[in-house]
């Protein structure tokens, strides 16, 4: 999922013929435009899983976003509430770096054991993006070592843009690494 990336919330419907209000993801500017592929998730029975933008209405703080496929009202209901994402590679680089910088500060909790550490930085490999975390310990006088986990959906439990926490299920030792 990591060549895909979340840009935009689909907050609820607009119109009869299936326009949605879309605001963008935390941190990044308003990003979908005409012709743009989108994955929606979570997935929901019965609605599309990618379609394309038709087109984009700016109206106050919100976009109202029109999708190929979507032409109704009961089809937007479905994907009321999902998330919008692009691939990455159709993303511009200075909103790819927002994103990176977003994470910074973020705290990293394991829903087994807890807290665990700090975001310091996001680390973009060809297989995968990892999490640089730097470790809760902090008894040690250089503020605790760093870790990279990798961010996969298998790990992701929850994420709370508000409280700005990761919540992930983490493999059994690989804190101890």
């Amino acid at each position: 999922m990591r060549d895909w990336m979340h840009v935009a919330d689909l907050a609820r419907t607009k119109t009869l013929q299936g326009g949605l209000v879309a605001r963008s993801a935390s941190g990044l500017p308003f990003l979908l435009h005409e012709g743009m592929e989108v994955a929606f998730v979570p997935p929901r029975h019965e609605a599309p899983r990618r379609s394309i933008v038709k087109s984009v209405r700016e109206e106050g703080d919100a976009y109202v976003v029109a999708f190929e496929g979507v032409d109704d009202i009961a089809t937007a209901q479905l994907l009321s509430g999902c998330r919008c994402l692009v691939r990455r590679a159709d993303v511009p680089e200075d909103a790819r770096a927002t994103e990176r910088d977003s994470l910074a500060g973020w705290e990293v909790c394991d829903v087994r054991t807890g807290f665990v550490g700090v975001v310091s930085d996001v680390v973009e490999k060809p297989a995968q993006t990892l999490l640089e975390v730097v470790l809760r310990d902090v008894a040690r006088q250089d503020g605790g070592h760093a870790i990279l986990i990798p961010m996969v959906e298998a790990f992701i439990a929850s994420i709370d843009e508000e409280a700005r926490r990761i919540d992930m299920t983490l493999p059994e030792g690989l804190l101890d690494l």
